[in-house]
């Protein structure tokens, strides 16, 4: 059975940084590449970053780029999203995904998803 559990999601003042874990168990997470997206309340699903199996090839939304990080350690099945300089309009349901491949991702089509965790921006 597939789990993705986020974690570190909390409240932070505008400008402040955050980072969020993804932890994986049950599949052979070298061979996914992870995604991260978030959704603001009445607003649809959104890309903010993804990372290959290796690591070594990432992938950002306009919006997020310069500010926050994408990184994994295969050898403890997690993935992390380091967010910087935090604005009120990064305020969302984070969720990390898994997607069975050797290529950097595009889309939304993964194979397992998290439950998701709250980050919320005082302004």
């Amino acid at each position: 059975q597939v789990q993705l559990v986020e974690s570190g999601g909390g409240l932070v003042q505008a400008g402040g940084s955050l980072r969020l874990s993804c932890a994986a168990s049950g599949l052979t997470f070298s061979s996914y590449a992870m995604g991260w997206f978030r959704q603001a309340p009445g607003k649809e699903r959104e890309f903010v970053a993804t990372v290959t199996w290796s690591g070594d090839y990432t992938y950002y939304a306009d919006s997020v780029k310069g500010r926050f990080t994408i990184s994994r350690d295969n050898a403890k099945n997690t993935v992390w999203l380091q967010m910087s300089s935090l604005k009120p309009e990064d305020m969302a349901v984070y969720y990390c995904a898994a997607k069975r491949t050797y290529l950097l991702p595009t889309g939304f089509d993964y194979d397992y998803w998290g439950q998701g965790t709250q980050v919320t921006v005082s302004s």
